[in-house]
């Protein structure tokens, strides 16, 4: 029998692609598609996942049954094309899935009547979104670049990685572009945000280049022969980030003066956690994640490597199969969850008491505001506080309130527990937080033995205790 793969994610190739390419400002895509699911990357799935606007520089060719099942998609690309073309505009024609399985490759009829329209076979079927960006970043570069020689320009930086449908890419871009400042350099281009299509014969001239995701951007980086930087994760990654880009761009002092600065400003809110009593509860925090392998990474590397949380589990949601993700979530009840609607999804099945928090798409989240980095310092105090202000949170479900009580809502005569009872509540009352697990487990007493009084029993089974959980 075959094995089924829970919620497999349907973006593909394609839809890397098209949020690559229409980054670009002088580009327009046409998808060589059906009107309906593969218009959605172009409307409704990015405006539910980031808010991106509507992408004004997409549009499908509107594939029919007749062109699938008989006579090719040749005809409505041509008269697509002649609706589009304009003075300075470029157009790219994308494959999708339908068209590939149609066999349809345009670039012969391109070469002879379009030779200005480039086409790129997305490769829906057989690569992921990831794959998709990468290849389309490669793609950009053999196609519209330059075999002129590099003329680097002194202390310039250009970012590659930021296109639509990447989590929280405006707050972490405008981290790297205030460190990349701080350290004295010049940004020369953001790519493909921000950028023109030919905007990449000239990121060879860059002095250095930042690769902000692991996914992509990787091959384009490569082969620009130019000094290659990780955008960083946390305290540690981010300082040397700071020195090695001043050692690059020969900016050691202005490198060092903005350490020392970021120590007494941005890092502040930090060393003041750390020096408190919230400090006593990181050792006993349970979390993980299911992200994009930047997050997914990052995230460990800072909660577990230097604030000294427990990572219960951290997986790239490119490899991982969701099946085993929800049999993790359910056998180990993290207290914090970094993932997708996906995850969050699962732990309302398992009624999970689980604190979710947004780290990746898909999902209906918008993350367009500046202040919420996940990368470098500014990240490092972002996601602390979020972490330390729920923490504050679920104590304070906890904490007894003054309010009237009728007479059902305490025990009217003790009820005794049996040892198997008080071993399960204390295996339960060990996945609360930390803070909260002396309210939690009174809170959970007394319902097992108001539960108890209600079906006429002398004492908690753990079949009881299990009902109220």
């Amino acid at each position: 029998m075959g094995k089924t793969v829970r919620d497999e994610s349907t973006a593909s190739a394609y839809w890397g692609a098209v949020n690559t390419f229409c980054a670009l400002q002088d580009v327009h895509v046409i998808a060589d598609a059906p009107v309906g699911c593969y218009n959605l990357v172009g409307v409704a799935v990015i405006d539910y996942t980031d808010a991106v606007p509507y992408l004004e520089n997409f549009t499908p060719t509107s594939l029919t049954e007749k062109e699938i099942a008989s006579s090719g998609s040749s005809e409505i690309v041509r008269e697509t094309i002649e609706k589009l073309q304009a003075p300075g505009l470029q157009l790219i024609l994308v494959s999708s899935a339908e068209s590939e399985m149609i066999g349809s490759d345009h670039e012969r009829m391109l070469t002879m009547k379009y030779p200005d329209v480039r086409f790129f076979p997305s490769n829906s079927l057989g690569e992921n979104e990831w794959q998709g960006r990468d290849r389309a970043l490669l793609w950009l570069h053999k196609t519209f670049g330059d075999n002129q020689p590099a003329t680097v320009k002194p202390a310039t930086v250009s970012i590659i990685g930021p296109t639509y449908g990447c989590f929280n890419s405006p707050s972490d871009l405008a981290e790297l572009k205030r460190l990349i400042a701080g350290v004295g350099g010049e940004l020369l281009h953001v790519y493909p945000f921000e950028s023109s299509l030919h905007d990449i014969a000239d990121l060879k001239n860059s002095d250095v280049v930042v690769q902000m995701y692991h996914e992509f951007g990787h091959a384009l980086a490569e082969i620009l022969e130019r000094p290659v930087l990780q955008a960083p994760f946390g305290i540690g990654e981010t300082e040397k980030f700071i020195r090695d880009l001043g050692c690059l761009l020969k900016r050691e002092k202005e490198a060092e003066v903005f350490m020392q600065k970021e120590k007494r400003t941005i890092l502040k809110p930090i060393w003041d956690l750390w020096r408190g009593p919230q400090a006593e509860w990181f050792p006993t925090i349970r979390f993980a994640v299911t992200a994009s392998k930047t997050y997914a990474l990052g995230l460990e590397t800072f909660l577990a490597g230097e604030m000294g949380m427990q990572c219960l589990f951290s997986h790239d949601t490119a490899e991982a199969d969701n099946t085993l993700i929800r049999e993790e979530i359910q056998q180990k009840q993290p207290q914090f969850l970094f993932g997708r609607i996906v995850d969050k999804i699962y732990l309302a099945e398992l009624d999970a008491k689980t604190r979710f928090i947004p780290a990746g798409f898909p999902g209906p989240i918008v993350r367009r505001a500046l202040g919420t980095p996940f990368m470098g310092h500014s990240g490092a105090v972002y996601l602390l506080q979020e972490i330390v202000n729920a923490l504050y949170d679920m104590l304070f479900n906890f904490l007894p309130l003054n309010r009237r009580t009728t007479a059902m809502e305490e025990p009217s005569q003790k009820v005794a527990w049996s040892s198997e009872a008080n071993a399960l509540l204390n295996e339960m009352v060990k996945k609360a937080p930390f803070i909260s697990q002396i309210s939690y487990g009174r809170e959970l007493k007394r319902k097992a033995e108001l539960l108890a009084l209600k079906q006429g029993k002398e004492s908690v089974t753990p079949e009881l205790l299990g009902m109220i959980n």
